[in-house]
């Protein structure tokens, strides 16, 4: 029998905690390897009461941290590489580019590492300053230290290129086509299908949720716009936000049911995406896999999604767009149905996640092969 390879995966809060875009990427290709590989996934302790030594076949290791905005993802990843270096893997996969630094400890220890990096982290408002800086120091560190690096999207491999002068291989981030299955989930807040706009994502002004709501309620439109979403910290910009009051307008706060969430999507009039730094999109891709009207903010990363308007439509970052087009789609629900039929032909192969999957094990065989 071949031997099966260690793998350590860094830089999530946990499996399986599936709320954030990596943590749902790693629990998808993770259960898919663990036939191939022995996989191991480092977790914040903090964030598991119960903490099982392994659950579906994947070893978990629980590295404590300080829990902050700021540090509690970078302290956990060091510690968790120093601890991966000591044991016996074969292979390092780390996602999120504040971690690029510690790729000299891989360096080091001639382990094989890949880092998926993130988008433009470093000119989200959220990371002004000092953290800013960091995390475009970072970045161009990763390219210094890591065996591979690997982009989710075209546009961002053009940016590394560009900035850091590495190359880096294109693997989408993933999702699940799926089709309404249990409507009566969105009653929890009083919703009725076909009569509410959506927004989805963290209470960040980079994700535009203010903006929006803004555009909205200068709207002639009578349905309601639900926000689906937070922040885990105290923050000015979502507190502003929260009291936005209006009748039109509901908050759900985060929505940790997988089938809750996908059935406010699938049920929406309209899914509206202000997100505007990044590759592929966690909350984009589901709004096409379920079968949402997209309208987006214009970036040449949803353009790259969305197959420059074919599978849905844009706006431009003011509230005179925002206004024009939810008035535009609201009077006419010809083209709202049209773009739910057309949104899931965007899914096409290379955000399926078994093909995901395969071409990461390819980029792992490379690397095994090379050290081996």
């Amino acid at each position: 029998m071949a031997k099966k390879f260690n793998i350590s995966i860094i830089g999530v809060k946990g499996y399986p905690y599936v709320y954030g875009g990596y943590e749902t990427f790693v629990r998808e290709i993770s259960e898919r390897l663990s036939d191939k590989y022995n996989i191991t996934i480092y977790c914040h302790r903090s964030l598991f009461s119960n903490r099982p030594k392994s659950i579906n076949g994947i070893n978990l290791i629980y590295v404590p941290t300080i829990e902050t905005k700021i540090l509690s993802q970078p302290i956990h990843s060091f510690f968790s590489i120093i601890h991966a270096c000591f044991s016996k893997t074969d292979l390092i996969l780390v996602v999120n580019s504040a971690n690029g630094p510690f790729g000299i400890l891989t360096k080091i220890f001639k382990i094989p590492t890949v880092i998926n990096v993130d988008g433009l982290e470093w000119l989200r408002p959220k990371w002004k300053g000092l953290g800013a800086k960091y995390y475009k120091f970072a970045s161009k560190m990763a390219t210094l230290f890591y065996d591979q690096i690997i982009n989710d999207s075209d546009e961002m491999r053009q940016v590394y290129l560009k900035l850091f002068n590495r190359d880096s291989k294109v693997i989408a981030y993933g999702a699940n086509k799926r089709v309404s299955i249990n409507p009566h989930l969105i009653k929890t807040w009083g919703l009725v299908s076909e009569e509410y706009f959506l927004i989805v994502g963290r209470l960040i002004p980079d994700n535009n949720a203010e903006l929006i709501i803004k555009g909205f309620l200068l709207s002639n439109s009578l349905k309601k716009l639900v926000i689906v979403g937070d922040v885990t910290y105290k923050d000015s910009y979502a507190k502003r936000i929260k009291k936005i009051h209006d009748k039109r307008i509901v908050f759900t706060g985060y929505v940790n049911n997988p089938d809750v969430l996908a059935e406010l999507y699938h049920n929406c009039y309209a899914y509206l995406h202000g997100h505007e730094y990044g590759g592929t999109n966690p909350t984009m891709i589901k709004a096409m896999a379920y079968g949402s009207a997209i309208l987006a903010l214009d970036t040449p990363f949803s353009r790259e999604m969305l197959s420059n308007g074919k599978f849905g439509l844009f706006f431009k970052k003011n509230i005179k767009s925002i206004n024009q087009m939810i008035n535009y789609i609201d009077k006419n629900k010809s083209l709202s149905y049209y773009l739910k039929k057309k949104s899931p032909y965007g899914i096409s192969k290379k955000y399926n996640w078994n093909y995901i999957t395969k071409q990461y094990i390819n980029t792992f065989n490379d690397l095994l092969k090379i050290r081996n």
